[in-house]
């Protein structure tokens, strides 16, 4: 794994102690709580982010990365969910950035901002509802592991837009690919590869996914019924960068097992190798070089270390 890869408890661990913002103040998170009648629990009637904060000890600073695309995409969701945020991203910005200078973070930290539809109410809809919007945040290393990772194709589509807006990040959409995950985990894999209802490769159970073949980088389009992954942008740009030519296309199936590299992008995922598919090798079966040249500097940018992507951070502390 890259040393400069998320360091810190696992995704899996119970969160607890921390502050929040819940109810258009900062309070502890054991006091932020909603009723069992509350629509979102019932009805996954909410959308929410992750974004995520790398700490650097040289300069002593947690940067969050792309704090600002996040929260214009969360509010994007709220617009297709007909969820009424009364804060702007900038101001959403701020807001976290306080929780995590009253949490006092020296470590790396994933943040979770949830909008949902907070009524207490029996009826299945999503106008006249009152919302509400929570900010919390919690210490967290890597989501899998960078490296080495072992995935299968799901039996499990990926739920198709006019279904469920895949674009959007809906809190009850995300059954779909825990159900992938699960079953990927229960047959020995480390990820699933989920296919559109045409049958072509869309994205990963929760993150968006590049292969490269003779040298050029391919990844889904948007309209593959993916997430319009933050991550995926960054690795876009990347690439335009580093001179590696790139395609935005339909991948079959079958490209998987012809393809020379593959990785998953995304918050959560970061840059992570794939190194086999239903148990053929990806290429040799080792991170490729352009896999590998993405990860450094991807890894060096989100801590601070790369000034041609400073835009990409917002500095915590000072």
């Amino acid at each position: 794994m890259s040393q400069s890869s998320a360091q810190g408890p696992s995704p899996k661990q119970e969160i607890s102690g921390g502050y929040c913002f819940f109810k258009g103040e900062i309070i502890p998170l054991a006091d932020a709580n909603v009723n069992i009648t509350t629509h979102a629990l019932n009805y996954g009637t909410g959308c929410f982010e992750g974004i995520r904060a790398y700490w650097n000890p040289d300069q002593g600073q947690l940067y969050m990365l792309k704090g600002l695309e996040h929260y214009r995409r969360l509010h994007r969701s709220c617009r297709i969910l007909k969820i009424d945020c009364p804060y702007s991203a900038e101001e959403l910005l701020d807001i976290t950035v306080r929780v995590l200078q009253k949490n006092g973070y020296r470590e790396d930290v994933y943040i979770r901002p949830l909008a949902f539809k907070a009524a207490q109410v029996i009826k299945v809809t999503l106008s006249g509802l009152r919302d509400e919007i929570a900010i919390f945040t919690v210490p967290m290393g890597d989501y899998v592991k960078t490296e080495g990772l072992s995935v299968v194709v799901s039996n499990w589509l990926r739920v198709a837009d006019n279904i469920i807006p895949s674009r959007a990040k809906v809190t009850g959409a995300y059954i779909n690919p825990a159900l992938a995950s699960d079953a990927a985990a229960a047959d020995g894999y480390d990820e699933a590869i989920m296919l559109s209802a045409d049958g072509q490769v869309s994205e990963a159970s929760s993150a968006n996914l590049f292969v490269v073949r003779d040298g050029t980088l391919v990844t889904t389009p948007v309209t593959a019924d993916i997430l319009e992954g933050v991550t995926r942008r960054a690795v876009i740009t990347l690439a335009r960068d580093l001179g590696i030519p790139y395609e935005i296309r339909n991948i079959d199936r079958t490209e998987l097992y012809v393809a020379d590299e593959m990785f998953l992008a995304g918050t959560g995922a970061q840059i992570a190798a794939i190194t086999s598919v239903d148990r053929r090798p990806v290429g040799d079966g080792e991170v490729g070089p352009i896999t590998r040249r993405l990860q450094e500097i991807y890894f060096r940018a989100v801590r601070g270390y790369e000034d041609a992507y400073r835009d990409w951070l917002t500095p915590v502390y000072g």
